[in-house]
């Protein structure tokens, strides 16, 4: 018998603890039927202010990482999200793939990430070649996110790290920051515009921008997510989140 409100999918999500964004998107994104289930990687939301303390704060999430996993699969998911991005970007796309296979043997189901979600999206759009990135990252986080990238066959013409003083404050950023990054990303040299760091509420921001520049705009939690439940099979289109769940 299946679970009585997600007898259609149940995933699995986990995430940073200090991360207040991605749980409330993804709970706009699911349809009838779908719910989600977190489990959250403890991290001490301590200072970013140097590529040190960003290697220091990948550090703390790998230590918790598979903890995370373990729990949120007592409850039985069908498939995994991951709602954190900065270790699926990590050592390009040969590091993605084998995070993933990682995760995967850990796990026992299929696994969705940003980095995949991400470049699928851009996939999806088509005639996407160089692209413009927002990251809350400092610059050793942003070079793993142009490798990634750049393996997968994009060219990064533009990218603006906001260098997020702690991993909750990334969630401190304002739409109207947000907004004011896009314009300057945006040019006739971009084809798409990508933003990473599931604790930037970008999902709406995202919508709208793509609306009026005429462009794909990516927020990585509505690529994820969308990404999950393409690759679970359920295909309903949502609207009011941009194009790549209405068309794709």
């Amino acid at each position: 018998m299946p679970d009585s409100l997600g007898f259609r999918m149940k995933f699995g999500v986990v995430a940073p603890s200090t991360n207040t964004s991605v749980q409330p998107e993804y709970d706009k994104f699911s349809p009838a039927g779908v719910t989600n289930h977190f489990a959250r990687i403890h991290i001490p939301d301590n200072p970013v202010t140097s590529d040190q303390d960003f290697e220091n704060l990948m550090i703390d999430i790998r230590r918790s990482l598979m903890e995370a996993v373990d729990r949120v699969m007592t409850c039985s998911p069908d498939r995994l999200i991951m709602g954190m991005s900065a270790e699926t970007f990590w050592d390009g796309l040969e590091g993605s793939l084998e995070l993933e296979n990682e995760l995967q043997n850990r796990a026992g189901v299929p696994v969705a990430m940003g980095s995949d979600a991400c470049r699928a999206a851009l996939k999806a759009y088509g005639n996407v070649r160089r692209i413009a990135v927002l990251t809350p990252y400092m610059p050793i986080g942003d070079k793993q996110v142009i490798k990634f990238f750049r393996d997968c066959g994009f060219e990064v013409v533009k990218l603006i790290g906001l260098q997020c003083e702690s991993p909750q404050k990334i969630a401190h950023v304002s739409e109207r920051s947000l907004k004011d990054n896009i314009i300057m990303l945006n040019g006739p040299d971009v084809d798409a515009i990508v933003q990473v760091g599931t604790n930037l509420a970008f999902a709406r921001v995202a919508a709208i921008a793509e609306f009026w520049l005429e462009k794909p705009v990516v927020a990585i939690n509505t690529a994820t997510y969308w990404w999950a439940l393409r690759q679970a099979g359920i295909n309903d289109k949502i609207f009011g989140l941009g194009r790549i769940f209405e068309e794709h």
